[in-house]
C-alpha cells in the first residue's frame, strides 16, 4: 500500500479539489450552455485581428482632442455616425444636447526667483483668466487642505501649491477640483495643483476645477510632480520661491452637441435595453485615445461584431457616445432625462472609461441574485485571462439612468498605474495601447452584453 505522506500524496489530494471545484463550477454554469458558441464566436472575431485599435487610430489621429463645443468633436460626430451606418448599425442618430464651450487660450508659469524656470503646466478645465500679463507671487507650498487651513494667514496674496502625492484618483483628485476654492478662502491669489497622476516624465495633468459661491474665484493651473517637488524641496529648504502664472481660460456661449446614439434591435424583447458606451468627448490635449476614445471603440465593437455575425439577441442593444462628459455632464444628463419614462426598461448598463490597458477588471453593481449571474457570465471571459467579477460596476455617464431606473451597471477597468500615467495630460494618444488590450476589451464586453441581452429572464434588479 503506498504511503500518504509526502509531496506527492499533497499534489494528488490538491488535484481532487481542484477537479470536484472545477465540477461544481461546471454545474453551477451549465445555464450558459446555450450561449457559448455565440460567445466565442464574438471573441475569436474580436481578437482576430487589430480592427478595433485601428478604427481607434483612426478616430484620435483624424480629430484630435476633442473638447465640448470645439469643431474637432462637432466632426468626430459625424465620423461616426456614419461609419455606425456603413457597419450595418440600426437607428442610427444625433440627439441633440447644447454644451459649454470653454477655450483654453495662452498659458504658462515660470519660476522666477530663486532662478528663471519654466514650468510644465496645464491650465485647469474652467479656470478664470489672470489679468493681463499674468499675476506673480510667492508661494506657499501645502500638503492637504488640513495643512492650508492652519496655515491660512500665511496664504494671503500668494499663489497656493498643493503637492499632495498620487494616492489613488478619488482620494487626490479633491485638490484639483476643489483646491481654487480653499486657497481663496484663505486669502490666495491663485493656485497650482500638483499632476493627479503618477510621476511620470514631467507631465501636467488637466480636468475640471469648480469655484464656489463663497469664494471668488481664482485663476488655477495644474503643474507636473517634478515642478511641484521641486518648488517644496527649495521651500523646505529655505529658499524665497516666486511664481509668475498666466491663464487665458474663458468661456463662451453654449454650443450645439450630441449623444451618438446606435442599436441592434432585440428580437423578441425590443424595448428592453441593454445599455453601453463611453464618451466621445475629451479634454484639449493629447488626442483622448485613452480618455475615453477606446472605451467608445471597445463598446461600439460589441455591436459591430454581433452584426457582422449574424447575432441578434432578444433585447435590444443601445450604444451610445455621450458628449461633455468632461466639463459637464449634460449628455449624461440629457440622456435621462431624454428616456426618463423608460428609465426602469434598461435591464443592465456598462461603461467603459478607465482605459483598457491590462491587466483590467469588471466591475458590477447589482443585487445578490444579479451578483451572482454576472459571476457566471464572466466565467465565459476567463480564458482571455480575466477573473471573477468584482464589486463596484458603473460610471459617470450610465449614473443617471441607472440611478433613476435602478439599473445593475458595470464597469471595464484598466490596469489604474498605466491609465493614470497619460490621464489628462499631452501623453494621451494611441501609441501607448496595446492593438491587443483594445481586441481583449472589445471580446469581453461583445460576450457578456451578448449572454445579458439573451438570456430569457431579464438580469433582476
Amino acid at each position: 500500500m503506498p504511503s500518504r505522506s509526502g509531496p506527492a500524496w499533497l499534489a494528488v489530494l490538491l488535484l481532487c479539489f481542484l477537479a470536484a471545484d472545477t465540477a461544481r463550477t461546471q454545474t453551477r454554469t451549465s445555464w450558459l450552455d446555450p450561449y457559448r458558441d455565440n460567445a466565442s464566436r464574438l471573441m475569436e472575431a474580436a481578437t482576430a485581428d487589430d480592427f478595433a485599435w485601428r478604427r481607434l487610430a483612426e478616430l484620435s489621429d483624424t480629430f484630435g482632442h476633442r473638447l465640448s463645443g470645439s469643431e474637432n468633436l462637432t466632426r468626430a460626430i459625424a465620423w461616426a455616425m456614419e461609419a455606425m451606418r456603413k457597419d450595418g448599425l440600426e437607428s442610427v442618430r444625433a440627439e441633440q444636447v447644447m454644451v459649454p464651450r470653454w477655450i483654453r487660450g495662452t498659458e504658462s508659469a515660470e519660476i522666477v526667483e530663486p532662478a528663471r524656470h519654466a514650468i510644465a503646466m496645464l491650465g485647469l478645465g474652467g479656470t478664470i483668466a489672470t489679468p493681463h500679463g499674468g499675476i506673480e507671487a510667492d508661494v506657499l507650498v501645502v500638503k492637504s487642505f488640513e495643512e492650508l487651513r492652519g496655515r491660512s494667514d500665511d496664504a494671503k496674496g500668494r499663489i497656493v501649491l498643493f503637492n499632495a502625492p498620487f494616492t489613488n484618483y478619488g482620494d487626490t483628485v479633491t485638490y484639483r477640483t476643489g483646491g481654487a476654492r480653499a486657497a481663496s478662502q484663505a486669502g490666495a491669489v491663485g493656485v497650482l495643483v500638483r499632476a493627479v497622476g503618477p510621476v511620470g516624465f514631467r507631465t501636467a495633468h488637466t480636468g475640471s476645477v469648480n469655484y464656489g459661491a463663497d469664494a471668488p474665484p481664482i485663476p488655477a493651473a495644474a503643474v507636473s510632480a517634478e515642478d511641484a517637488n521641486r518648488i517644496a524641496r527649495l521651500v523646505a529648504a529655505g529658499r524665497h520661491v516666486r511664481v509668475r502664472l498666466s491663464v487665458d481660460g474663458h468661456y463662451e456661449a453654449d454650443a450645439e452637441s450630441a449623444n451618438v446614439v446606435a442599436e441592434i434591435r432585440g428580437r423578441e424583447r425590443p424595448d428592453e435595453i441593454v445599455l453601453l458606451g463611453g464618451h466621445i468627448d475629451s479634454w484639449d490635449v493629447g488626442t483622448g485615445a485613452s480618455d475615453d476614445g477606446v472605451g467608445c471603440i471597445v463598446t461600439w465593437e460589441a455591436l459591430r461584431l454581433m452584426k457582422q455575425l449574424g447575432i441578434r439577441p432578444r433585447r435590444t442593444v443601445r450604444l451610445v457616445l455621450w458628449t461633455n462628459e468632461e466639463n459637464g455632464l449634460r449628455g449624461a444628463n440629457a440622456y435621462a432625462a431624454r428616456y426618463a419614462a423608460s428609465a426602469a426598461s434598461h435591464v443592465f448598463a456598462l461603461e467603459s472609461d478607465s482605459g483598457v490597458f491590462w491587466p483590467s477588471t469588471l466591475g458590477f453593481t447589482g443585487g445578490a441574485r444579479a451578483t451572482l449571474l454576472m459571476r457566471d457570465i464572466g466565467s465565459l471571459v476567463a480564458p482571455l485571462g480575466f477573473r471573477e467579477v468584482f464589486p463596484g460596476g458603473g460610471g459617470a455617464d450610465i449614473g443617471p439612468i441607472a440611478q433613476a431606473g435602478n439599473v445593475p451597471s458595470m464597469a471595464y477597468v484598466g490596469d489604474p498605474a498605466k491609465y493614470f500615467e497619460i490621464h489628462h495630460t499631452p501623453a494621451d494618444t494611441v501609441e501607448h495601447i496595446a492593438p491587443q488590450d483594445v481586441s481583449r476589451a472589445a471580446a469581453a464586453i461583445a460576450a457578456i452584453v451578448y449572454v445579458v441581452a439573451d438570456m430569457p429572464e431579464r438580469l433582476p434588479r
